[in-house]
């Protein structure tokens, strides 16, 4: 069965609130979290992303927010921290690893991380590899030499969220060649692209999707029955 992994903000609109989506989403078929770490510069992520980061910090969002979140959920469902490295860096890379080893936590998302200064960290703690359709079979074989967890394949260059299609064929079937560690796609996955985008890779990774309804002015109730539809929907569609 191929595989949900449903991105979350920490922190908006309170980390209460973050708990309870993540066991919403666990509940309506999402395998693993993206737990990402607010940041006033999130040059990975598209307009929606963005406004959630900017939201949860004017909240007055705390990286303790992260580590509490985590320990409450990291037993009962696969985390991922997904942050820029700004974070990691000013508290320490270390004493992330700690703090996340501490939690359960299975590894570090870090999207402006290269890979050639992630090298030097990715035998600490577990960092998942990003692959693009910009890059060349040579640098697919580099880049997964010792893939962990699982590959992130960014469906297309550019930010999260984007509506943008790309054929990947050739990418897929390059990694497939290479290692046998799960690959999953990433941006611009929800209800209506996931069925097709799927096509040869063993899951999702879903953000704006969800984001966008926690942008909505509507209950924080109605937020968790829309998103749990949301997931369901794209589990089954990811499936069939």
């Amino acid at each position: 069965m191929k595989k949900l992994i449903s991105y979350v903000t920490t922190g908006y609109p309170d980390k209460n609130f973050t708990i309870d989506l993540i066991y919403t989403l666990k509940e309506s078929g999402s395998d693993a979290i993206e737990l990402g770490i607010p940041f006033s510069d999130p040059v990975a992520d598209g307009p929606v992303i963005q406004e959630a980061n900017k939201r949860a910090l004017e909240l007055g969002f705390k990286l303790n927010d992260v580590f509490e979140v985590s320990q409450k959920v990291g037993n009962d469902i696969d985390t991922y921290w997904m942050g820029y490295f700004n974070n990691f860096y000013h508290k320490g890379y270390d004493f992330m690893v700690q703090k996340a080893q501490n939690a359960g936590v299975k590894g570090f998302i870090i999207p402006d991380l290269p890979y050639e200064e992630a090298v030097t960290y990715e035998d600490i703690f577990p960092l998942i590899s990003f692959v693009a359709p910009t890059d060349s079979k040579e640098r697919i074989k580099t880049i997964l030499k010792n893939p962990k967890e699982f590959i992130y394949m960014v469906a297309y260059a550019g930010i999260t969220g984007a509506d943008k299609q790309e054929d990947l064929s050739e990418i897929i079937n390059t990694v497939k060649e290479i290692t046998a560690t799960p690959l999953y796609i990433g941006f611009g996955v929800n209800e209506k692209t996931a069925r097709e985008k799927s096509k040869g890779v063993d899951g999702v990774i879903v953000g704006s999707a969800f984001i966008k309804v926690l942008l909505e002015d509507i209950s924080n109730t109605e937020k968790l029955k829309k998103i749990s539809q949301i997931a369901k929907t794209i589990k089954e569609e990811i499936n069939s």
